[in-house]
């Protein structure tokens, strides 16, 4: 049999492979997505008190938060459900038991020496909504060494992400995003501790990217359908500036509060812009104005997916626009990534299929025409399946 016989078979089971094992390695849709922890810290000349939002239930079933972005993808996901299920005096009881450990992962240090906290008031929410996740408020407090030493805090990275906000500084008060168990800037004894716009602008961009890549799954998928309309440069980079644009549009007012959409409303209709996206995609669509101004539409849903994110960091009124800017370009970049990725892994895919002597010069085009055709269908199949499963999920369940 020829090698150009054989070519389109080739295609069609390695862009099967691939993208199923793309999917199967693929984190689901999150049910119980975790948020970063939210701190804030008063320190004054002998004393640090820090109250802290976060999910109890995570930390006492030992998850690793560094490495997960749902609780229902953790080992621990069953210990979770049951902690998830006890009411505030139980699980308070639970937490009791297991501070002596807690308090050792989280650092408090002064001029290089490690001063653990104690727990003085816990909050607990009663179980509600079982599907959603509980955030409850611990308050930790210790006493400080003598001298003017400053304070730097933290805690170890099993514990995921966390916001650190410090008190009493008003708009331009100190706010830092520590993963991998980094630790907080110095904070003084004596006064607060600012920050300017430039910091604010710079400490978003890779927030902006984090929740394309890895934890934007959904968008992802969605990105990934802007690919597989064309191979062309052109047509990519007018859809992908076209949603950033429009999710830019709503993602400022719901953050401020101004538009206020529900995620029961909104979390369904993003999946269903995968399902759309996707069926364009099998279907043969070429027409890039229309297609550009389909996107730019659902990047006006997406946005209001964003919105809870800069709520979620803590951000002050005074550098929103700082943040916004450096978040969108941050989004942007991952956006980008996703698709030069994508790209890569079809030239490198058909390279390593065209390994037999080429019959003419313009084989090598077609070649790439011809796999990018094949995984475009075939991806587009498998992101319209999993985009409609999750508007199932999302609408009933």
């Amino acid at each position: 049999m020829r090698f150009s016989d054989m070519f389109p078979k080739m295609v069609a089971r390695l862009a099967t492979l691939s993208i199923l094992l793309f999917v199967m390695a693929a984190p689901q849709a999150p049910a119980h997505e975790i948020d970063p922890a939210i701190s804030d810290i008063s320190v004054t000349p002998d004393r640090v008190t820090i109250d802290i939002q976060l999910s109890l239930e995570s930390i006492l079933s030992e998850m690793d938060l560094a490495t997960i972005t749902d609780t229902t993808l953790a080992p621990e996901a069953e210990i979770y459900d049951e902690y998830r299920a006890l009411g505030p005096d139980a699980l308070r009881i639970a937490l009791d038991e297991f501070w002596p450990r807690m308090a050792r992962r989280i650092v408090i240090e002064v001029d290089g020496d490690r001063i653990i906290p104690e727990l003085t008031a816990v909050s607990i929410p009663e179980v509600g909504n079982f599907e959603l996740a509980r955030t409850s408020t611990i308050t930790i407090a210790a006493d400080l060494p003598e001298g003017d030493a400053p304070v730097r805090f933290g805690w170890a990275a099993l514990y995921g992400d966390l916001v650190v906000r410090q008190a009493g500084g008003g708009e331009d008060a100190y706010t830092a995003f520590l993963s991998d168990g980094d630790l907080s800037e110095p904070l003084s004894r004596i006064e607060i501790r600012t920050e300017g716009a430039g910091a604010v602008f710079l400490r978003y961009i890779p927030v902006g990217f984090e929740h394309i890549v890895p934890l934007g799954i959904d968008h992802i998928l969605f990105v990934l359908g802007l690919f597989f309309f064309s191979l062309h440069l052109r047509p990519i980079l007018f859809q992908v500036t076209s949603f950033t644009l429009a999710h830019t549009i709503t993602l400022a007012p719901a953050s401020l509060g101004i538009v206020t959409v529900s995620p029961s409303i909104v979390e369904p209709l993003i999946a269903a812009s995968i399902v759309y996206v996707g069926v364009e995609n099998i279907r043969g669509h070429t027409n890039v104005k229309a297609r550009t101004a389909l996107v730019f539409a659902f990047g006006l849903l997406h946005g209001l997916g964003f919105a809870s994110v800069l709520g979620d960091f803590g951000i002050t009124a005074s550098h929103f626009a700082a943040a916004l800017i450096g978040f969108n370009i941050g989004v942007e970049f991952g956006q980008l990534a996703v698709i030069f990725v994508a790209l890569a892994l079809i030239l490198i895919a058909t390279r390593l299929a065209a390994l037999a002597p080429l019959p003419d010069e313009e084989q090598p085009v077609r070649e790439t025409q011809v796999m990018y055709r094949a995984v475009s269908v075939v991806g587009s199949v498998i992101i319209s399946l999993i985009g409609a499963w999750w508007t199932i999920e999302r609408v009933f369940f």
